[in-house]
This record gives C-alpha cells, structure tokens and sequence, in this order.
C-alpha cells in the first residue's frame, strides 16, 4: 500500500478537528504516556516507605530512577515534538537524535540516525523527530529504524525505513498519516500520526506512506529554503 498527497493549502474549515479538539487528543496521550513512569515512582517511594519491604530498597530506587529518566524524556521530547514551549528557534541533528533514543532505547528496534550534523528549524525538527519516533514504532518485534536526511528540487526530505519482522502501522496510525479523522479505534494511536500529517502540511510540504511486506517506510518533505528550486517529484526509495 502507498499514500500519497498533495500539498495542497488548507483552511481551519477544511481539517477533520479543529483546534480545540486537537489541544484535547494531544493533552489526553500526553498523560497515558506520563501516567506509567509517574505511577511506577509512586509505587518505588511506597516501597521504601513501607517497614516489611526494607530488602527491596535496591529494587525500589532503580524504578524510581528509571521512571524519573523517562518522564524527564517524555517532557524534552513532547516539548519540541508537540508543543512550542521551548526558546530554541534551531536544533542540531545531535540534539534530535537524542530526544528520540530517550524514548526508544531500551527497545527491540535498533535506531540508526543517518542525519549527520544539520541544523533544522523548530518546524522540520517538530516533523523529523516525530516521523522518526513513528518509524521506530513500527517494529513492535524488533528490526532497524533507518532515518535519513536529502535535499531534492527545493525540498527536504524527511526519510523513515523500518524492516523488520512484523513492520507494520495500526489502524488508527495509516488514517492519521492520512490527514483523516478517526471514527473508529484508539485516538491516542491516532493523534501522533496525524500531528505528523498537519505539521507537513502546515508548513506547505506533504507526507507519504508505503507499506509493504516487511517494511514501513514514511517521508515528509518540507520546503528548504536553503535548497535551490526544481521540479524533482521526490519518491520513496
């Protein structure tokens, strides 16, 4: 299967949810995602709090250390993937690289960041380090993420490629990455992908999707005001 659509400008009216309703899906997968790790800390500092678990005191500060490093992830990460909470107006490849294996090491999949040193405005940033925490997210039993940076015909593209046993999206990610609104499924497995979307799309560029046997692989491209113009239609490859 291959999705692909055309950069076209839409209007508030046009979208699937307006803003509101966007704040809300994006506010209720905000805390699923921080109610794991700060449930798991409440449940260290109980540990060490109750007299007759003194032998696990060990066990309970590493969950409370472990827990605490990944919300404090989730925060870095959600602040410049979801939101505008932050003074930095670029970003370096490195700096991304890290928000994402914040969130995914520890995994089956294998992140391999192709990006090298680049800078990419809060805009292309947004857009990468979701598409890249997306393609990871298609490999639930293992596999390799490959992310890759290229300039084609005045736009930059944004390359996710993950192979790998079971390489899939649900659902509700393929109706998202669509610019559709969810009628049916899970909506915090569908806000993320199409934040994607309408991230790409504000910014004037487009998403595509192929999914095959094996492998799933996403690209938005975005327009790069360092790259000369052209008329080279960028592929998946």
């Amino acid at each position: 299967m291959t999705v692909s659509d055309d950069p076209i400008a839409l209007s508030a009216a046009d979208l699937p949810v307006d803003g509101a309703e966007l704040a809300a899906f994006i506010a209720a997968k905000l805390c699923h995602d921080f109610i794991s790790p700060a449930g798991a800390v409440v449940s260290g500092l109980d540990l060490l709090d109750d007299p007759s678990a003194q032998d696990m005191r060990d066990d309970a500060l590493g969950l409370i250390r472990q827990s605490a490093a990944k919300m404090v992830a989730l925060v870095h990460f959600a602040r410049v993937a979801f939101g505008a909470a932050t003074s930095s107006e670029q970003f370096s490849g490195a700096e991304l690289h890290g928000l994402v294996t914040g969130l995914t090491e520890g995994g089956r999949a294998t992140l391999d960041w192709r990006v090298g040193d680049q800078v990419f405005s809060k805009i292309q940033a947004r857009a990468l380090i979701n598409l890249a925490y997306l393609t990871v997210s298609a490999l639930p039993m293992g596999g390799t993420a490959v992310v890759t940076i290229r300039r084609e015909g005045g736009q930059m593209l944004l390359v996710g490629s993950a192979e790998g046993a079971r390489a899939r999206l649900k659902a509700e990610a393929v109706v998202g990455l669509k610019g559709e609104r969810l009628t049916e499924g899970l909506a915090g497995q569908w806000i993320q992908p199409y934040w994607l979307w309408l991230t790409a799309h504000e910014a004037g560029g487009r998403l595509n999707l192929a999914v095959e046997d094996g492998r799933v692989a996403l690209m938005a491209s975005l327009p790069d005001a360092d790259a000369g113009s052209g008329d080279v239609e960028p592929t998946l490859r």
